[in-house]
């Protein structure tokens, strides 16, 4: 069953922000955009350069109006030394998210129940809760959040012009479409 246009699950989860724990709910997630990124887990090899490459990218996931989220399996504390100890982790203002119960590896379809860790997994959610963009990637690939970046303008743009669709490889501000019948076979 696909996630795409469902409502985020209730969940309760903890995590290290600017210095700080703080809880999270399906509630923080509403009224924003919400980028949740799924690793598998603080203290591994190819899991850093996804985090410093979000928060490279993090001033224009903020001036998208999008928070950004980097989920694993380990506890907010991981996620405390983490920050402290690894200079491209040390990069994040973003909230680092821990699931040490799996709630949201589970809900969201990225569990790996032998493991105990999470796939790489890539979800954008609207402000009112619903899931718009859902990827998933075996560990040993990681993402490029720029295309992330990308993707979530898409979505932004679509749900502000109802009718319209984003092509390959749109961009902001280029030329989108308006579905029609007489369109069909001519593209």
């Amino acid at each position: 069953m696909s996630l795409i246009n469902t409502v985020v699950p209730a969940f309760k989860v903890n995590a290290f922000h600017n210095g700080k724990f703080v809880a999270l709910t399906e509630q923080s997630l509403k009224g924003k955009w919400s980028v949740l990124v799924f690793m598998p887990a603080a203290f591994t090899f190819n899991c850093p350069t996804e985090v410093e490459d979000a928060a490279s990218h993090y001033a224009e996931f903020e001036k998208a109006g999008a928070e950004v989220y980097i989920v694993t399996t380990d506890t907010h504390f991981s996620h405390k030394v983490w920050h402290e100890t690894s200079p491209a982790v040390g990069k994040a203002t973003f909230p680092l998210v821990g699931d040490p119960t799996h709630q949201l590896t589970r809900a969201f379809g990225v569990h790996i129940d032998e493991e105990g860790l999470a796939l790489r997994g890539t979800f954008i959610v609207n402000p009112d809760g619903l899931i718009k963009t859902a990827e998933i990637h075996d560990n040993a690939i990681a993402r490029d959040m720029k295309e992330t970046l990308r993707k979530l303008k898409a979505a932004q743009f679509v749900a502000a012009n109802p009718g319209q669709v984003c092509p390959a490889k749109w961009q902001e501000g280029a030329k989108t479409i308006a579905p029609s019948l007489d369109l069909v076979g001519k593209i």
